[in-house]
């Protein structure tokens, strides 16, 4: 199948109220309009130089989320066109978005990643560190928390994510009642192309899917 039969079904499939981010690392611009046509709201990028480039071509037919490690040096580039940052894990890097969308007027929605397989090469908070940066993040005017993210490990089993799935709805559920200015906990952005089934009975409503869109990378 192609792309748009890949979107088409996969779109068909998602139950009510899930978003789905297309996980367009290393994709040609054309591959991404084809999603786009077919139905793709909305596409992940991993690096702000990539996402720069893409934004270029495909302007504001789609809203743009960041979706990998966002080095302080480059949020300058991104915050003009990104609509979401999925991976704060840090105050610094919060600090920075924060003052950078200062001077253009604008709240970005941020989504605090959970580094729920606590692996050290990893990125991301560890699960009982998360309150305290989200507390911290809360006196930040220009940024907005809207819920979590994990990555998780990678497993062949998409049963064998699970508890990983489990433990970050656990700090959600846990962050959620809290009462802090700037945080309204929405979104729990889990599971890729091979997980986010099981992601989504853990109470994910953001899936990133990239190589079940678009085929296998070349």
């Amino acid at each position: 199948m192609g792309i748009k039969e890949n979107v088409e079904t996969i779109l068909s499939e998602l139950p009510d109220g899930i978003m789905l981010v297309a996980a367009s690392k290393t994709r040609r611009p054309e591959e991404i309009l084809k999603a786009v046509e077919a139905g793709i709201k909305i596409i992940g990028e991993n690096y702000a130089q990539e996402a720069e480039e893409k934004e270029r071509v495909i302007g504001n037919r789609v809203k743009y989320h960041f979706i990998g490690h966002l080095q302080r040096n480059k949020v300058k580039k991104i915050v003009r066109f990104i609509d979401m940052v999925e991976t704060v894990d840090s105050l610094k890097i919060a600090e920075e978005i924060n003052k950078r969308c200062a001077p253009l007027d604008k709240i970005m929605p941020v989504l605090v990643e959970i580094n729920s397989g606590r692996e050290p090469q990893k990125a991301g908070v560890l699960p009982e560190d998360a309150e305290e940066l989200i507390k911290k993040i809360s006196n930040l005017p220009n940024i907005k928390l809207v819920g979590l993210m994990t990555m998780g490990p990678i497993f062949g089993d998409p049963e064998d994510a699970r508890p990983f799935f489990v433990e970050t709805k656990k700090v959600f559920e846990r962050i959620k009642p809290l009462v802090f200015p700037n945080i309204e906990m929405k979104y729990l952005s889990m599971g890729m192309s091979n997980s986010y089934m099981v992601a989504i009975e853990e109470g994910a409503n953001i899936v990133r899917i990239g190589t079940k869109l678009f085929g296998p990378r070349t």
